[in-house]
């Protein structure tokens, strides 16, 4: 039986990884006292002891565990946050991009779970830029829309707040990070090859999980003259034998509730679905996931899977 020790398990995602981890009978959670969690000579005994330490803390609070036990020999760490995303010692946790990244995550010590924009951003855009199809200057545009928990525990409890004391005047849908500087920017450019950050509209609304993300491709930014359904096909190609990603077919109607798309349809699952809109002379890329599944706590489940050799679907709900 493997032993994982979870830092920060009072979170959102922790409290998910948690539940998931503890239907399992491979793995132990080696828990900490709540009185003990801040002492960090107790936090120590419980990392080495620990065949996966994973972080579900704040950037700083990140970076300060995994500094003060770098040391400690044979600890795997997966962190949640962005701490690590883009650094150059540690490994993206986005098993999907390649073969390559496959096998990257399963040899590495140090894992960085993808954020959840991120994910449904580069997935679908990579495979275009690497097949010379996208033209790596482009710069794109992304609309996208996402249930309330993708905050955390402290946007949770103000919109929870905001239902039970003010019911008729409920926050519907909100744009935020109007500045243009999206923590998740620097990810979405290192692992799709883009030469400049895309224009990122991220939304926040009044549902607890689940999002969409939204990539407008007008004929322009293609490198050359390709169709809509030449685009499907290669989303189909890369990713057709990835059990955790669908693909739709072009302009999928079967898939709309009376023209809409629901945002909130993957919820509870680990899935990522690949949705192609448009025509040939504008495209639009959408996938849809739970941002607290493949967005959260399934990727880092899938990669602790891989990290420790198991299958890598293992107690995924795909």
């Amino acid at each position: 039986m493997y032993q994982v020790f979870i830092d920060g398990k009072e979170g959102t995602t922790g409290l998910q990884i948690v539940e998931r981890l503890r239907a399992r009978e491979d793995i132990e959670i080696l828990e900490i006292e709540s009185n003990k969690r801040k002492i960090e000579s107790e936090k120590r005994k419980l990392i080495e002891k620990a065949d996966v330490v994973i972080l579900c803390l704040p950037d700083k609070a990140s970076q300060q565990v995994v500094n003060e036990n770098a040391e400690i020999p044979g600890t795997k760490f997966i962190d949640a946050s962005t701490a690590f995303r883009i650094h150059p010692d540690w490994t993206y946790g986005l098993p999907e991009l390649s073969k390559k990244q496959r096998e990257l995550v399963g040899e590495s010590q140090r894992v960085s779970n993808p954020g959840c924009y991120a994910t449904g951003f580069v997935i679908p855009i990579k495979p275009l830029i690497d097949q010379g199809v996208l033209n790596p200057s482009s710069e794109l545009t992304i609309s996208a829309i996402s249930g309330y928990s993708g905050g955390g525990r402290s946007l949770i409890e103000r919109y929870e707040k905001k239902s039970f004391n003010s019911s008729a005047r409920l926050w519907p849908a909100r744009q935020y990070s109007l500045s243009l500087n999206h923590k998740h920017l620097p990810e979405m450019r290192r692992y799709t090859g883009l030469k400049s950050n895309p224009v990122f509209l991220p939304v926040v609304a009044n549902f607890y999980q689940g999002m969409t993300v939204n990539i407008s491709i007008p004929k322009g930014m293609f490198s050359k003259k390709i169709s809509i359904q030449d685009i499907q096909g290669i989303m189909k190609e890369v990713y057709d034998e990835q059990e955790n990603i669908k693909i739709y077919d072009v302009n999928d109607e079967k898939q709309l509730d009376e023209g809409f798309l629901d945002p909130e349809r993957a919820s509870n699952s680990d899935l990522l679905e690949i949705f192609t809109f448009g025509h040939d002379d504008q495209v639009l890329l959408t996938s849809r996931l739970d941002n607290l599944g493949k967005g959260a706590a399934g990727a880092a489940l899938q990669n602790l899977n891989l990290m420790l050799g198991l299958p890598e679907y293992k107690g995924l709900k795909i």
